[in-house]
């Protein structure tokens, strides 16, 4: 898998981060979902080096299409499970959210260096399974009469990328675990209000999204646990640290114990979300 010259003559045509970026800047939804889906499968072919590369940039804005405007969220249109507007919302509203994803997935492809292989193979294929998310969301919209970017949406996932983008443990602890850990608590119950509206058709992409986003947060968990045994860190001490000092409010429930048990947390750490002020106390590390 090639790629534009970078003016570097010692880069390789063939490095991961690069490519990573590539893709990652990529403004179109269809070029960025390809390169994605092409990128990873040349990662799984061995066809890629992780010789070094220029140190990562802070990107304030990755590759995306004009619409949809950006606006706060409590301007985002209103979603419905009764009216085909409201569902188109949804729909819309989720589809937003597996782009973002994407770009999460490749950031983190590019920005963390010096991890081993595995690290990568995971994040190039959670970018991919993001990838066609999207790509069943998007198909879901135009055979409905709408299109993403028909709606304006929020840029909450980013503004937590930008936060998160100086340290793999961060990252780590609060994307995959706290960002994406919320849709597995609210998915079945949506899945439960579409099926009661026999809108059959969401209910399938959403079981898709839902079975495979386990997989992503069970990434995030087993990288977590990975740089805190590298330093000498307490995972769930951690978990409950980064959450206080970064999102400064408790986790919202109910949690979906069944899906998060099998993402990796620990009995434990849901009785901590849980009980989120005596959790604090219990580690007196706020």
């Amino acid at each position: 898998m090639n790629t534009q010259q970078t003016g570097s003559a010692n880069l390789s045509l063939n490095n991961l981060f690069q490519l990573a970026h590539d893709c990652l800047m990529l403004e179109s939804p269809a070029d960025k979902t390809a390169c994605t889906e092409a990128l990873c499968q040349a990662w799984l072919a061995g066809e890629l080096d992780t010789f070094e590369a220029p140190a990562p940039d802070k990107i304030a804005v990755p590759g995306r299409p004009a619409k949809p405007e950006l606006v706060h969220p409590g301007k985002v249109p209103k979603r419905s499970f009764h009216t085909r507007k409201g569902l188109l919302s949804l729909a819309h509203a989720i589809a937003h959210i597996e782009f973002n994803a994407i770009n999460l997935a490749l950031d983190a492809v590019y920005r963390f260096r010096d991890m081993p292989d595995a690290f990568y193979t995971d994040w190039l294929r959670v970018a991919a399974e993001e990838a066609r998310h999207f790509a069943l969301l998007e198909n879901y919209l135009r055979t409905h009469g709408s299109y993403y970017g028909a709606m304006a949406a929020h840029n909450g996932l980013w503004e937590m990328a930008l936060k998160t983008d100086h340290d793999v443990l961060v990252r780590m602890a609060l994307v995959p675990r706290v960002l994406e850990a919320r849709g597995l608590d609210v998915t079945p119950g949506m899945i439960v209000k579409l099926r009661a509206v026999n809108e059959q058709g969401l209910v399938d992409i959403l079981e898709v999204i839902h079975r495979e986003e386990i997989g992503h947060v069970l990434a995030g968990t087993r990288w977590l646990n990975y740089v805190c045994a590298q330093r000498g860190l307490l995972p769930a001490e951690t978990f409950m640290r980064l959450l206080h000092e970064y999102m400064q409010s408790a986790q919202r429930g109910p949690f979906d114990e069944t899906s998060r048990l099998q993402a990796g947390f620990t009995e434990e750490e849901l009785r901590d979300l849980v009980n989120y002020e005596l959790a604090k106390n219990k580690y007196a590390c706020f």
